[in-house]
């Protein structure tokens, strides 16, 4: 921004039909969460697009040089990009651009902006990132105006969200996550302890679905269902016994482990060997009775 500020990066889209941009927006750097959040202005405002096209960044496809997974393989498909995957679940056709040419109506856009927006930044003296959306939404409705043009059918390309819908449990990032026994779902260092829920006493061993949203929160969902959890207290430590490598639990100090340990046994071994006499049973020899009856 003219050395006011951060360098940023502009993401949006524009309808192929009329020319009118949706939604557009600055981020600190193009990345998943931008597009995320792009495509769930979109759809909550005009609709769930009929096809989307994109270029071949990794964001929207896993790149073919990158080796298939053993899943992958048994799946016979490449494992889809989180964004990838909301589309798949939107239903939303993804077609891949391999050019610029192809991409030409998009990279107009992005240079009539570098031209228009650069003085509407300068002249609200935005050095921020969120000064510069600010700007940026408050220009959106005037370019529309002035450049959208009118399509040739009147039928809307875009397809109403169903009922139930929510915009929550699709534009997340889904992680797959084992539940351990003690019912807790480790996640990039959180401990998410699941609750008794759907009159489920216990997930352990189950294969649950970690949903990071947009806004920095987690939920965790087990076969389509949102599970009631809460933060799990932290790891008990092991403690040991100095110079072995013995556990005891329900030690508190090393005092305690010494206690611990002289009260494993009555008697304080001396290393001495015990022999049993001759006349010992044991020493008996061993006679097999069958009572015939």
């Amino acid at each position: 921004m003219e050395r006011r500020g951060p360098y940023l990066s502009l993401i949006g889209a524009i309808d192929d039909a009329t020319g009118k941009v949706p939604h557009v927006l600055f981020r600190a750097e193009e990345d998943a969460q931008g597009y995320t959040l792009l495509l769930r202005h979109i759809v909550e405002n005009h609709g769930v697009p009929e096809a989307l096209y994109r270029d071949g960044h990794g964001i929207f496809e896993r790149s073919s040089r990158e080796p298939e997974t053993l899943e992958e393989q048994l799946a016979g498909r490449r494992k889809p990009t989180q964004f990838g995957r909301m589309m798949e679940e939107l239903g939303i056709i993804s077609i891949t651009a391999l050019s610029p040419q192809a991409r030409g109506r998009i990279e107009r856009l992005w240079g009539t902006f570098q031209d228009r927006l650069k003085s509407e930044l300068r002249i609200a003296g935005a050095s921020t990132i969120e000064e510069a959306n600010q700007v940026l939404w408050d220009f959106l409705p005037r370019f529309n105006q002035r450049f959208a043009v009118p399509a040739r059918e009147l039928d809307l390309a875009y397809r109403p969200v169903p009922d139930g819908f929510n915009p929550d449990e699709v534009f997340c990032f889904k992680y797959e996550r084992s539940v351990g026994r003690d019912n807790v779902v480790r996640f990039d260092g959180h401990r998410l302890q699941i609750m008794p829920t759907n009159g489920r006493l216990s997930y352990a061993n189950a294969r649950a679905e970690v949903h990071e949203r947009m806004n920095g929160s987690l939920a965790v969902y087990y076969k389509g269902q949102c599970l009631l959890i809460r933060t799990a207290p932290p790891e008990a430590p092991v403690l040991r016994i100095r110079n072995t490598g013995r556990f005891i639990p329900g030690a508190s100090d090393s005092r305690d482990l010494a206690s611990c340990a002289a009260t494993k046994t009555s008697k304080p071994r001396t290393g001495r060997t015990y022999k049993t006499a001759p006349n010992h049973p044991w020493r008996r020899p061993f006679r097999l009775h069958i009572d015939r009856g």
